[in-house]
């Protein structure tokens, strides 16, 4: 299925981990929407063969969240041609091709709103987010501390300098259409991010495959523990065993 046609729009992931996941995630994106173009940039091809809709290309290894952060600012442009780019992950995608508005392509930047923020800027989150090739070209010459997360420098930190320089940010309203994080999902929205929201989108046995492909880094601590409890609600009971195997493991790991 192919509800969306979107050709001057590029369906772009940059990895340096759960490499298999995120090539699902974009064949996933694939059976939503037609894209102009589909890239799957990270330093080998996935063990397991892909979507051949999707174009691998060979970047240097992400080593850390620093390194995807600086990659985002500061190269993504080099591959993106397209007037837009559609930034996805391993645990976001689009799941509703009817979500997609045409209005979504006025602005030069759209993620899920972050309700922690109250002063405005919390349009959003990067890991599912729509990114003109105009905010590509601005943010390669932004500064970048090596801590703060790519998302949060150019949707807060630089957000008054990008604008002063014509860029638009979408307005929370258009966003929550978008897409949903740590808001509640109302319906319709085109895509999620999130593993806490991914897992309700998937049976135990398909979160049970997922899980197997991801590095022990790629979930944090409190990730981890707030899919166990998930897990442990709806009776997921392997699953929630593996959580747990993966908590001893990386609290093994760090004492």
């Amino acid at each position: 299925m192919t509800g969306a046609n979107l050709p001057h729009v590029t369906l772009v992931a940059v990895t340096g981990v759960a490499i298999e996941a995120t090539a699902e995630a974009l064949s996933a994106s694939l059976e939503q929407a037609a894209f102009g173009r589909a890239l799957l940039l990270s330093q080998r091809r996935p063990s397991k063969s892909i979507d051949p809709r999707i174009e691998w290309k060979a970047i240097e290894p992400l080593s850390s969240r620093a390194a995807y952060s600086a990659f985002m600012l500061h190269r993504l442009h080099e591959y993106v041609t397209t007037s837009h780019a559609l930034c996805v992950q391993w645990d976001g995608f689009v799941i509703n091709c009817s979500g997609w508005d045409p209005r979504f392509l006025d602005y030069d930047y759209i993620g899920p709103v972050w309700p922690q923020f109250k002063d405005g800027h919390n349009v959003g989150n990067g890991g599912f987010s729509l990114r003109s090739r105009q905010l590509l070209l601005a943010t390669r010459n932004l500064p970048y501390d090596g801590r703060t997360a790519e998302d949060v420098l150019i949707a807060r930190t630089y957000r008054p300098k990008l604008e002063s320089e014509g860029i638009r940010f979408a307005p929370a309203a258009l966003a929550r259409c978008f897409a949903y994080e740590r808001t509640a999902p109302v319906g319709g929205e085109f895509g999620f991010h999130g593993a806490f929201n991914l897992v309700k989108l998937r049976n135990e046995q398909q979160l049970l495959n997922l899980l197997a492909t991801l590095e022990r880094q790629v979930l944090n601590q409190d990730e981890h523990n707030e899919l166990l409890r998930w897990a442990i609600s709806k009776g997921y009971f392997k699953l929630a065993l593996l959580l747990i195997r993966r908590i001893l493991r990386q609290h093994r790991s760090t004492t």
